[in-house]
């Protein structure tokens, strides 16, 4: 029989720290030693919380380690074993609390996440200076990097390819085990382009390769793109950037906008301590800010307003409210995201019932259903009907 994720993650906290229980603090209550997980070593993401990291150990004397991951499994699973107490995620932080992609799978389904901060980000498609491609209108047959098991970058990359109205068949999904060989794809011809931030150390060394950089322009005023393009990711908005890897006031690039990294934990993370947390990303932000470009988002102005891809933690909206920065707005948001997501978690457990209730009533008619064949296409059928999709 199936279960529902939050009985499952009464077996992923077995011999592990609650996260309801705060850990050994300093005098301003954030704790000695903390795990965070990141994106790949070279990516904007791991570079953030890095400097991060750094800005906590001069501080507080706060003990990071970062786990890197090219795939959201791997970046959420330490995450939801308690093995890391935050993760700087990308959409992944949608994917995993609406129980969608691979989060659809029996051993996950919604998970109770929360932000901690939000920080907008740069993001467009990172090709060799001598590519063909110029524009996000005219790519059909371009080769493009997915990542397996990484729906945060895959989905993203398809809405790419709608931004062209491309037909199945009309550009090449090349997949890859990690996000970071995606680099090394690129650099010696196996893909055309993949999903970057111009302010990431990858994006970086493909500028110093032999061939320099290049990335696609997305027209901000092509309004019937941009709609085809946020039906698949609805986290992408116009934006523009005039700094970073073959990116300048001169050479601007047009391009696609969202949340990177979020900082992310479950809802029962001890508030105390996520209190202290925000509190001291604010306080170190001078000490940060400078260690990429993208790294200036985090400022609590921006970082700390909403649109986000789960709802913040309460304990980090108590924080905001304290600093001005959480408006009537977020306030409005912020309720709307969390009856959403109830009505995600109820969704998930009346199919599972329904599910488990299926093939019961099967079984006494002879016909044995094996555990979880047909659960995707169950979970996707439910959410349609209760209007969730």
């Amino acid at each position: 029989m199936i279960v529902s994720s939050r009985r499952i993650g009464i077996a992923l906290l077995s011999g592990a720290i609650s996260l309801a229980a705060a850990l050994p603090a300093t005098a301003d209550g954030v704790p000695k030693r903390l795990v965070f997980s990141a994106y790949d070593f070279g990516s904007s993401g791991f570079a953030q919380a890095s400097g991060i990291a750094n800005a906590f150990k001069k501080e507080f004397g706060t003990r990071i380690r970062i786990i890197p991951s090219g795939t959201s499994i791997g970046r959420m699973l330490p995450l939801a074993q308690r093995k890391v107490d935050y993760a700087f995620l990308a959409s992944g932080t949608f994917f995993g609390s609406e129980g969608t992609y691979d989060f659809a799978s029996p051993d996950w389904g919604p998970q109770d996440l929360r932000c901690v901060l939000s920080p907008p980000a740069i993001t467009g498609i990172v090709m060799l200076g001598s590519s063909k491609f110029k524009t996000a209108t005219d790519i059909k047959g371009i080769r493009l990097g997915y990542v397996k098991g990484n729906p945060s970058v895959n989905v993203k990359t398809d809405a790419v390819a709608h931004f062209a109205g491309l037909k199945e068949g009309e550009w090449e999904r090349v997949w890859h085990g990690g996000y970071g060989v995606q680099k090394t794809s690129l650099l010696t011809g196996k893909i055309d382009g993949f999903l970057a931030s111009p302010s990431s150390g990858f994006s970086k060394e493909i500028e110093a390769s032999p061939n320099g950089i290049s990335w696609l322009q997305f027209d901000p005023n092509n309004k019937a793109a941009w709609d085809r393009m946020t039906k698949v990711a609805p986290m992408y908005s116009p934006g523009r950037s005039e700094r970073g890897a073959g990116v300048s006031a001169e050479k601007p690039l047009d391009t696609m906008t969202f949340r990177y990294p979020m900082m992310v934990t479950y809802a029962d993370r001890n508030a105390d301590e996520v209190y202290a947390m925000i509190k001291a990303m604010d306080d170190l932000y001078p000490k940060y800010k400078d260690v990429s470009y993208a790294a200036q988002f985090w400022r609590i102005s921006d970082a700390g307003a909403p649109p986000c891809e789960a709802a913040f933690h309460p304990a980090a909206v108590k924080y905001l409210k304290e600093k001005g920065v959480w408006t009537d707005a977020s306030e409005k948001w912020q309720q709307a995201r969390l009856a959403r997501h109830a009505a995600v978690i109820d969704a998930w457990d009346d199919a599972l019932d329904s599910y488990n209730k299926m093939r019961a009533d099967e079984r006494k008619k002879g016909n044995k259903i094996k555990q979880g064949k047909g659960w995707t296409e169950w979970w996707a059928k439910v959410r349609k009907q209760k209007g969730l999709d």
